[in-house]
């Protein structure tokens, strides 16, 4: 508890740091009288602070900053993508000029609209030499040993070059766990404790199913019984999950670890062994995660019988009470308002390795169960509730979230039911 309060009061510290930055920034002659462009900057760190990790959407950006109405659509309205492309050559004039001493520095990354706070790297002022007066009779020697030094300088400057050169090309493989210590939220380490310990990289497994038909004149899932004989395509995945691996991305390399992305009909039993995983998308789509150790309390099933029938819906096999017989979202017949998902951490085929299901009944809520996960204030909030080993492992657990969407967007989950220490049961 010493060593959580001690980094939740740095990285208020720091928090306050940064945001005492942005003002200063905000108030610079520079920006004086870009109001909008001031309150995209202060928006932006304010995200970065308290939720770091997450991945802002220019929906939220349009609505929460610049006041556009809920029936905002990006596809007409620039304004965000163009107030959004002014800001990095903003903060890069600020720094070459009236910034240039600040000990803060603020960035916002190509593509990108997570701003990127950090202190600068000070090098300690090196001390003044004290010089002696050289005798004239080694004056000769010493211009000897000059010339040999400077050659082998020249040897050694060659070698640290190409080790830096290396070590930069082999990226954060090696960086130290240290600086995940040092630099990563706490509540990510916890959670993603499992994924971390090993030396291999975890894999992303996305789920990718098999459509018959074309994609210019219409495609629809292969349907096994009647099937058979026709040509199949199995490289089509859903938004929700190419979203997903961005964020499981950034997240991992808050984390200084870095991942390996595979599809799902392309794995093998032996992946499954041999490593640790994190799915992306239910078993109607992921199809290996039939063949594995799969969630037990909230399992996938197309509805066969009533209004809902042959719609994907989370079904609770030991119900509590208060809970519906089935979890699922808006007929297929709508538009999407309402999805379900579930987030759930087992054991995999070797009991030695971790499985993550992040799975929604559609493309979006995979894609919200992702976020969830990759959101430190939603994290914390589900630490609290999860049963932590003395170890500090996090033990098997499966939970629902209710996600709400608006025009395609998932905008907010929450939990709705939550199972916990399921290997003891």
């Amino acid at each position: 508890m010493a060593v959580n309060n001690a980094i939740l009061r740095a990285q208020k510290a720091d928090g306050e740091q940064y945001l005492a930055q942005i003002e200063k920034i905000s108030n610079s002659g520079l920006l004086h009288g870009a109001e909008s462009l001031c309150r995209l900057l202060r928006y932006l760190a304010r995200t970065a602070v308290d939720h770091p990790g997450v991945h802002l959407k220019e929906y939220q950006i349009a609505t929460e900053v610049f006041g556009r109405s809920s029936d905002f659509d990006p596809q007409m309205d620039s304004m965000v993508r163009v107030q959004v492309g002014r800001l990095p050559q903003k903060l890069h004039e600020y720094y070459s000029s009236e910034g240039m001493n600040d000990p803060v520095l603020v960035d916002l990354p190509k593509g990108s609209y997570a701003l990127a706070l950090h202190h600068r790297a000070s090098a300690p002022a090196a001390k003044e030499p004290v010089l002696q007066p050289v005798p004239a009779r080694l004056q000769e020697r010493n211009s000897r040993r000059w010339t040999l030094a400077v050659v082998a300088l020249s040897l050694l400057l060659g070698v640290a070059i190409a080790i830096i050169v290396f070590q930069r090309m082999s990226g954060n493989r090696s960086a130290p766990a240290e600086a995940a210590e040092n630099y990563s939220p706490a509540a990510f380490r916890i959670f993603w404790k499992p994924f971390l310990s090993s030396s291999e990289e975890p894999w992303v497994v996305f789920s990718n199913a098999s459509f018959v038909g074309r994609p210019e004149t219409g495609m629809r899932y292969m349907d096994p019984s009647r099937d058979v004989r026709r040509k199949t395509l199995d490289h089509y995945t859903g938004v929700g999950e190419v979203l997903a691996i961005h964020e499981l991305d950034h997240v991992f390399s808050v984390l200084h670890r870095q991942l390996r992305v595979k599809r799902g009909s392309l794995l093998s039993l032996d992946d499954v062994k041999n490593n640790d995983l994190i799915f992306v998308g239910s078993p109607a789509e992921n199809l290996t995660l039939r063949d594995i150790p799969n969630t037990r309390e909230f399992v996938f099933q197309r509805l066969t019988e009533g209004q809902r029938k042959n719609d994907l819906a989370i079904i609770p096999v030991h119900r509590q009470p208060g809970e519906p017989k089935e979890f699922h979202g808006t007929p297929n017949n709508l538009q999407l308002t309402d999805d379900y998902a579930v987030v759930a951490l087992v054991r995999g085929l070797n009991p030695t390795r971790s499985v993550l299901i992040l799975a929604g009944t559609t493309t979006l809520g995979t894609q919200a169960a992702v976020e969830y996960v990759c959101r430190q204030s939603l994290i914390e909030q589900l630490l609290l509730r999860l049963s932590v080993s003395p170890t500090g492992d996090v033990e098997p657990f499966e939970a629902v979230l209710h996600v709400k969407v608006t025009r395609g967007v998932p905008i907010e989950s929450e939990v709705v039911a939550l199972r916990k220490d399921i290997a003891q049961q």
